[in-house]
């Protein structure tokens, strides 16, 4: 998985071309982006919708590995990380979406932290500038609060309360 730009011809072929081995056979749906494909060196084996209604197939068998994928992973970002998804992170998210999918159905999930941990000292090091989307410093610092006290932002008019000030006196 990857994230693109678009889903134009030049996007979908770019991304085609550079994970998938030439002479390979590419199922997509109707999409007419994936036109042109078999200019590529690629066997386009298109698998459209409406062809499938027109026949009387069921639609919905056509790709259901690839829908459930995408599903999943929407489901992933909004849920685990409630919508707050940066764009330059969004690499990283997708490798750990895959990573934890296909090991979804192990039957040693035990050995998960144990491939992770023969990944690392097998990989070289990962330095904190290849982490960060830009070496530029943030240009906005920190300015402490002027006053003590609750924050502007709880800072209301009072309540009109008419029935505190209507002639009841404590005595």
């Amino acid at each position: 998985m990857a994230p693109l730009v678009d889903a134009s011809a030049a996007s979908l072929h770019r991304f085609v071309a550079d994970h998938v081995e030439p002479g390979s056979t590419a199922i997509t749906d109707g999409w007419m982006g994936y036109h042109g494909l078999t200019k590529l060196g690629y066997f386009h084996d298109r698998r459209s919708r409406r062809a499938a209604r027109a026949r009387g197939d069921d639609p919905t068998k056509l790709l259901p590995a690839v829908h459930r994928v995408a599903s999943l992973s929407k489901r992933r970002l909004l849920g685990t990380h409630q919508g707050s998804v940066d764009a330059a992170h969004m690499v990283g998210y997708l490798n750990e979406f895959v990573f934890r999918f296909n090991r979804r159905t192990s039957r040693s999930r035990g050995m998960v932290f144990y491939r992770v941990l023969q990944l690392a000292v097998v990989h070289a090091p990962v330095r904190y500038d290849d982490l960060i989307a830009s070496r530029r410093p943030r240009a906005v610092t920190s300015v402490p609060p002027r006053k003590r006290g609750r924050p502007p932002s709880l800072e209301r008019p009072p309540a009109r309360r008419p029935w505190r000030s209507i002639g009841h006196s404590s005595g």
